[in-house]
């Protein structure tokens, strides 16, 4: 694995990859070739925005990650949003509305944002701020989704904003899948790839890296079934432990080299997809990309968080811009401290070492 790979580089390359190898494969449609062509402009303007930013002393990571509720269906083994109260059953109460996200939209496309990653909860619970997001053409919407509310009406919401590009989260295999998120998510994840196959539709898959399916999610034959259904990108995530009695199944050195050096053969024989590992591509990029280096976190009540993973936050978009909010005192605190560097046993740093976070967020008041 390449000890100087550039992880901002390569998602921006690589969805750029995706656009144009999209653009070959759809020329007989009209409107797709119409929308990723825009986008690829759309792309290229808001990079340019972002270096006039820099020239000036001001970094503008190009991704955010919004958490657009807090409420969630299913109950996933270990899941570290529900072990932190972040997700609920209930419908919460006092979270942003539909016309706040669109205006966080705006003014995260002013700013030269190209990629926001919705997030929950479930996001497809939302439908009001995924229709907001499909009008905001210049941004692309990769969802996050357990799959489980995609019907014929987001089927053609998708058609129509050809920006939103659905995530679905699979474990691997049925039992693997099922086993953790709940009888027949499979089978339903496996029939959603069919549709969006069938209608010529981007898609990608979620992955929760486990020391129990690392080497089943990192198989020729369940990344093959996934590109046969046509996804375009696959995101391993490693599994945060939530608990004391959760910890063996993170990670560890073995189980990351073995995840990193697939990845790192797949790029090379598979240009056409893109694979990205989180945390173990921030490592080879220099530490942690959060707190606004590369993304930052909105969550579902406006809070401004460095990561979904780390939720502590000192401002709130509902009384501040978007801009200040990556101005904030705990970012700045983590961005020119060591932090964000440090080593840590798995999944995610800021989450392993939160009693420092809570000390910096104390030190700003």
């Amino acid at each position: 694995m390449n000890e100087n790979f550039d992880l901002q580089n390569y998602l921006i390359n690589g969805v750029e990859g995706v656009v144009k190898e999209a653009i070959k494969a759809t020329m007989k449609n009209p409107k797709e070739s119409a929308f990723l062509l825009k986008f690829a402009a759309s792309s290229r303007a808001a990079s340019r925005k972002r270096r006039i930013a820099e020239d000036n002393g001001e970094h503008i990571p190009p991704f955010l990650i919004a958490s657009i509720t807090s409420q969630c269906n299913l109950h996933c083994e270990g899941c570290y949003s529900r072990c932190s109260n972040a997700t609920v059953d209930s419908d919460p109460v006092c979270q942003l509305s539909g016309d706040d996200w669109l205006c966080i939209f705006n003014e995260a496309d002013d700013l030269g944002v190209s990629f926001i990653i919705l997030a929950g909860g479930e996001p497809m619970l939302r439908r009001d701020v995924i229709e907001a997001a499909g009008t905001k053409q210049n941004i692309l919407f990769p969802i996050f989704t357990n799959g489980t509310f995609i019907d014929e009406k987001y089927f053609r919401l998708f058609d129509k904003c050809r920006n939103l590009v659905p995530i679905m989260s699979i474990e691997g295999s049925r039992e693997l899948t099922d086993s953790r998120r709940g009888d027949g998510i499979y089978d339903k994840l496996c029939a959603n790839m069919d549709r969006f196959r069938e209608k010529g539709l981007i898609f990608g898959a979620s992955i929760t890296v486990t020391t129990q399916n690392y080497r089943e999610v990192t198989s020729d034959s369940f990344l093959g079934m996934l590109a046969d259904k046509g996804c375009k990108a696959v995101i391993f995530v490693e599994y945060v432990p939530t608990a004391d009695n959760s910890s063996d199944l993170a990670p560890g050195d073995a189980e990351r080299d073995h995840l990193m050096n697939v990845i790192g053969r797949l790029r090379i024989e598979h240009p056409e997809m893109v694979y990205i590992a989180f945390p173990g591509d921030e490592k080879s990029s220099g530490g942690c990309v959060a707190a606004g280096r590369g993304f930052f976190h909105i969550n579902s009540h406006g809070g401004a968080e460095p990561c979904p993973f780390s939720p502590f936050s000192d401002m709130n978009v509902r009384t501040t811009s978007l801009r200040d909010a990556l101005r904030s005192p705990l970012f700045i605190a983590l961005q020119s401290g060591d932090l964000l560097l440090d080593d840590h046993s798995g999944g995610c740093v800021l989450y392993e070492k939160r009693e420092l976070v809570e000390k910096l967020i104390a030190q700003s008041h």
